[in-house]
Formats: structure tokens, C-alpha cells, sequence
């Protein structure tokens, strides 16, 4: 297993605001902060993304608008 400080791992997720609905059920999951809730658009917004688990996509499987995603495992490599 090679060492990779977190700051050079890009993993976290991206909404897509033209397909979030505002149900806030990624919000509400995520107790890692990642996420605040952005009010005027009613949706969520990154904020701390180097607090998203690493190889954790479970608010994207939640999201039945396919509103999240995350980078692939290729992009994952090319940014350590």
C-alpha cells in the first residue's frame, strides 16, 4: 500500500445542480461535513471535500437523480 497524503487524493463528489431535486438525502447522510446546504439554490454544495472518505460513493448510491458522481479510479491515479 503506498502512502499518499489525503490533499493529493481527488476524491470527492460533484453535484450536478440542473439534476438535483433538493431532496437532501446526501445531505442528511454525510456526517462528515462534506456537504452544506446551500438554501437560495436548494441543493447541496462542497465545502470540505477533503473530508469525504476516500473510495466512499454512498451518497451518490443514494441519490436516485443520479445527481452525484465521483472520479473515476483512473482519474483517482493520475492525480497521486
Amino acid at each position: 500500500m503506498i502512502n499518499v497524503p489525503r490533499e493529493k487524493i481527488s476524491w470527492f463528489p460533484t453535484i450536478d445542480g440542473d439534476k438535483c431535486i433538493g431532496c437532501r438525502e446526501c445531505y442528511d447522510f454525510c456526517k462528515n461535513g462534506v456537504l452544506e446546504w446551500e438554501e437560495d439554490e436548494n441543493r447541496p454544495i462542497v465545502v470540505q471535500p477533503l473530508k469525504c472518505v476516500v473510495g466512499c460513493s454512498a451518497c451518490a448510491k443514494l441519490c436516485d437523480q443520479c445527481a452525484i458522481t465521483f472520479p473515476s479510479r483512473e482519474e483517482v491515479k493520475r492525480s497521486i
